[in-house]
């Protein structure tokens, strides 16, 4: 078959799955539930299935997308409640499509998250100023060590609001080339600003887009 598009939600317990359990418990979902997924050829064959941005561990999301193939010809419009049946607490798939567009082509994420503070929350306009500033150079790991990167280009869109004992977070980062993983702006703060730093943060994938903001499916 041509190459399928799904869209899941991974939220709950399941965000603490590393990426490659999550692979392992997919396939092990699409057997549970009668789908036989094609393999590769070769003297490695393994299963066509990927999933487009891992997650990272303890990050919850509404719009993980996966691409896979079957081996038959499926009733597609059954297919998310068929395998959301066969897949533990927390992944649910939402729907699926044919998959038309390169992955590439996937450009930015739109992302919620929650900065909590044990004692005075700061201004909410004070982090605004912070990632508005025309550089954000700050040291991250890289594949050769410890780097300076600047993710100000990787920010399109940010914002916050006060909450109970916490900032509310709104953003847009970019997705691929580069990859802006939430957790850098918690980094940025402490790196940079240490007295605007939250003590604790999480954050949750909603929704992704291409490079002109159009949603990515």
């Amino acid at each position: 078959m041509d190459k399928l598009r799904l869209r899941f939600e991974k939220t709950g317990r399941a965000v603490w799955i590393s990426h490659l359990d999550l692979m392992t418990t997919m396939q092990r979902g699409f057997a549970r539930a009668g789908l036989q997924l094609q393999y590769s050829e070769g003297f490695n064959p393994h299963p066509l299935i990927s999933i487009l941005l891992p997650l990272s561990v303890g990050t919850e999301s509404v719009c993980e997308l996966m691409d896979f193939r079957l081996r038959e010809e499926t009733d597609l419009p059954a297919l998310p409640e068929k395998l959301s049946n066969s897949l533990p607490e927390g992944i649910r798939v939402t729907g699926v499509w044919p998959g038309e567009r390169k992955g590439a082509q996937l450009k930015w994420l739109e992302i919620e998250g929650r900065l909590e503070y044990d004692g005075r929350v700061p201004p909410a306009d004070r982090l605004k100023e912070f990632f508005e500033r025309e550089d954000i150079t700050i040291e991250k790991k890289t594949k050769r060590g410890i780097g300076q990167a600047d993710i100000r280009p990787a920010i399109r869109e940010i914002g916050f609001e006060e909450g109970e004992k916490c900032l509310l977070l709104r953003a847009v980062v970019s997705a691929q080339e580069p990859t802006l993983n939430p957790e850098l702006l918690v980094s940025a703060l402490r790196q940079l600003e240490p007295g605007l730093a939250p003590d604790f943060a999480k954050f949750r994938r909603i929704e992704t887009y291409d490079v002109e903001m159009r949603v990515f499916r």
